[in-house]
């Protein structure tokens, strides 16, 4: 028997079908569902999620088992998480933003302990990215 999860807000619905028989664990199941949700715009950006207790609550399922989907919709920039202002469906160019300033920041830290310079760690940057956009 399959658990189902409806939430109806601002007239957008989620809907969650939790098949417990499945082969697919139920955490990868929460994930793969609302990641192609968000993906089809069935869930727009800022549409806030129920927390992972509730969700967890009315699915019928671990609390750690919902919270391992969500960590795993994070790490894929398909939501973020706000503090107390809940999780929401993250706009999709915001997760490629912030990987690309995490690598900016580690290439930054690597360059200043090897000891090059401003100048020189720019021109290994503009080399990079003319090779890798050809031109």
């Amino acid at each position: 028997m399959p658990l189902i999860f409806r939430l109806v807000r601002d007239n957008r619905a989620v809907t969650l079908k939790i098949e417990i028989d499945d082969g697919a664990p139920p955490y990868e199941q929460v994930r793969a569902q609302i990641s192609e949700q968000a993906r089809s715009g069935a869930l727009p950006v800022g549409y806030r999620l129920p927390t992972v207790r509730g969700l967890a609550g009315t699915l019928g399922l671990a609390v750690n088992t919902v919270a391992k989907a969500y960590r795993a919709l994070e790490a894929d920039g398909v939501i973020e998480t706000r503090g107390r202002n809940g999780t929401v469906i993250a706009a999709a160019g915001s997760a490629a933003e912030r990987e690309a300033a995490a690598a900016a920041q580690a290439y930054a830290e690597r360059v200043r302990r090897l000891a090059l310079s401003e100048d020189d760690a720019l021109a290994a940057v503009r080399d990079a990215l003319r090779a890798a956009y050809g031109d």
